[in-house]
């Protein structure tokens, strides 16, 4: 029943086979994607909220993203033809539904790619002590990210994502150690603070988006062999990433103290920090491919949708996909290099889809599911306690949107007025 109505359909005899994957794979993908830089800005929330208001967020968003996931993959076996956010929308709100939340995915991929090859930066400036220009570090970053988001299945890249995944891991013990055994002498460490909504919430949206990876669950769970396992990948994630962050965040921060930076690895003394960052390269590479592939991978089953070009090799289907892979890489590297603030704008994409996409829209799956399949406003009656829990994650995505735009905002304007803002392509 399912793979007569799902994207790819049967594919027996095809050409190019994309439902291979199996839920371990899946569950290594997620990884990659999600456990990546963004875990290197926690141990900084720390030091603004406190160690205990901090630890108890960060174990929060995991449970919080941990339910959402359960939401979507519900959402996706009851409706197999949604190969991602756009699809949904369709279900949710029309076609304006599906062109919004494909733009904003495809926008959200394109600034992840990008704020990767920042990462890629920042990973490479620290090993040759910044010999170098650091558009021109972007810029070797960002050909290895090209061609290892080229592939077009994602059962090639989940194998990429098995180095990718244990390279972050060792890159976090590392990071761990070396923090361990160079002490920020005389640091300051709080258990709790008080801070101004703005400095709070700033801090907030390090674990916020650190759990932002399931605007490409329905992407991944579409390439799976049995789509009905998602959910093993979902807990096997959530509960490594969850229990990685916290540890993680905790014992930098004991470490380094309330001046940790952010990434934290540039707290660590230079040798240790150089050791964290080279290993954590190739995690910065395939993340980045990940995001590149599932915005071209988007726009390229939207185009060839129930075509031979889909599952054959043709040289219509190749030649386009790899225009988009060139377009998604090109724009996420002039992005990179070329705005000055494009930190800041990673952060309102975040705020702007990565919001609804991780936590508020899924909410919205189960209100509309429950209607449409129930009795209507009977079945969210009868079932009052899981319809004011979805209702409350929607408006928990709304809150995490208006609020994380609005800091983002407010911190572009402050850093014009500071006059922090560099120059675009400049080194």
């Amino acid at each position: 029943m399912y793979h007569d109505v799902d994207v790819f359909g049967h594919e027996e005899g095809h050409q190019i086979k994309y439902k291979t994957l199996s839920w371990q794979l899946v569950s290594i993908l997620m990884i990659a994607e999600i456990v990546s830089n963004g875990m290197l800005s926690l141990p900084s929330s720390l030091a603004v909220v406190g160690i205990v208001p901090g630890l108890i967020l960060i174990i929060f968003l995991g449970v919080f993203a941990t339910y959402t996931s359960w939401l979507l993959v519900k959402f996706k076996l009851r409706h197999p033809e949604v190969h991602n956010m756009g699809d949904a929308g369709l279900i949710l709100f029309g076609p304006f539904g599906r062109e919004l939340l494909a733009f904003g995915t495809i926008v959200f991929a394109v600034f992840a790619t990008g704020g990767q090859l920042l990462a890629g930066q920042i990973a490479l400036g620290a090993l040759s002590e910044n010999k170098l220009c650091l558009m021109l570090y972007t810029g070797i970053f960002a050909i290895p990210t090209l061609l290892f988001s080229f592939p077009r299945t994602l059962d090639r890249l989940s194998w990429l994502s098995i180095p990718s995944v244990i390279s972050i891991i060792i890159a976090g013990i590392i990071g761990m150690i070396g923090a361990g055994l160079h002490p920020t002498p005389d640091r300051s460490l709080s258990a709790t603070k008080s801070s101004s909504f703005y400095l709070a919430f700033v801090s907030i949206t390090n674990p916020v988006f650190a759990y932002a990876g399931h605007f490409m669950f329905f992407i991944l769970v579409s390439e799976m062999k049995r789509p009905h396992d998602a959910m093993k990948a979902a807990y096997t994630l959530q509960g490594f990433a969850t229990t990685f962050y916290a540890v993680f965040a905790v014992v930098v921060y004991v470490y380094i103290g309330d001046g940790v930076a952010s990434p934290a690895f540039s707290s660590l003394e230079t040798t240790w920090a150089k050791a964290a960052y080279g290993i954590a390269i190739p995690n910065f590479l395939i993340a980045g491919s990940l995001y590149a592939h599932t915005a071209s991978k988007l726009l390229f089953v939207r185009i060839f949708r129930g075509s031979r070009h889909l599952h054959e090799h043709t040289v219509t289907g190749w030649t386009v996909w790899a225009i988009l892979i060139l377009i998604m890489n090109g724009a996420a590297f002039v992005l990179a290099v070329g705005v000055p603030i494009f930190n800041y704008l990673i952060g309102i994409a975040a705020s702007l889809f990565a919001s609804w996409y991780t936590y508020g829209i899924a909410g919205a799956f189960w209100l509309h599911d429950s209607y449409h399949d129930g009795d209507g406003v009977r079945t969210w009656r009868r079932k009052w306690g899981q319809t004011l829990l979805a209702a409350a994650t929607f408006l928990a995505g709304g809150f995490i949107c208006v609020a994380g735009t609005y800091v983002t905002v407010k911190g572009i304007a402050d850093a014009y007025k500071s006059g922090s803002v560099g120059a675009s392509f400049s080194c």
